[in-house]
């Protein structure tokens, strides 16, 4: 059984320059109480890896906001303007990943692989400084793991023991950013009694959650 503790004292353990996974995608499926809390904590250096960084004033985008961020890795920041502009100033360095190959990525660095193949890039500025391998007589792009110090996830609901159920497009990378971090926190709207989520639905099961926070009110 996992006790379930406030977001600010979830904050209180993620220490300046940590490496975050922050699940969703443009804020749908982020664990915005959480986000809230690092912002109040005034958090500072952090890397983001995510999908993106929704826009100002919306899920990551209040951490671009507040100054929290340090480096972000994410497939695209077309619609935080703040983002970008912290971008061309040298405020926050970005690495831009094609969306596929970055939840790969993760996902090779939850579950144990050396790396992913894939041939999105070659031919383009993406291939720089990589290692290009032949397959068949095809060549392919060896992009190395992504593991985190954190992975900061938002579920429908969570039980007692930690299992989680995702609700729609909240699936979008939380289930996969919680195989590849130290120390998962999950954000879960509701906690229910144990034996109420389905096992069908349970999408992260218990034993890969390190933390609840408490359910929303």
């Amino acid at each position: 059984m996992k006790d379930a503790i406030t977001a600010d004292a979830a904050a209180a353990l993620i220490p300046d320059g940590a490496t975050l996974l922050i699940g969703g995608f443009m804020g749908t499926g982020s664990p915005h109480r959480l986000i809230d809390a690092l912002v109040r904590r005034g958090a500072r250096n952090l890397t983001v890896i995510a999908n993106d960084t929704a826009w100002p004033g919306r899920g990551i985008g209040k951490l671009i906001s507040a100054g929290a961020v340090a480096k972000l890795v994410a497939s695209h920041i077309g619609l935080n303007p703040e983002t970008q502009a912290k971008m061309i100033a040298g405020e926050i360095e970005v690495d831009l990943v094609p969306q596929g190959t970055l939840i790969e990525r993760i996902r090779a660095g939850g579950v144990g692989l050396g790396g992913v193949l894939t041939a999105t890039g070659i031919g383009t500025m993406v291939e720089k400084g990589k290692r290009i391998i032949e397959v068949d007589g095809k060549p392919f792009l060896l992009e190395t793991p992504i593991r985190g110090d954190f992975a900061l996830i938002a579920a429908k609901q969570a039980d007692y023991y930690g299992n989680l159920e995702y609700s729609l497009t909240a699936h979008n990378f939380n289930p996969v950013i919680a195989l590849a971090a130290d120390v998962v926190i999950a954000e879960p709207h509701t906690i229910v009694p144990v034996g109420v989520i389905s096992p069908d639905s349970v999408k992260t099961p218990g034993i890969l959650v390190t933390h609840l926070l408490e359910r929303a009110f």
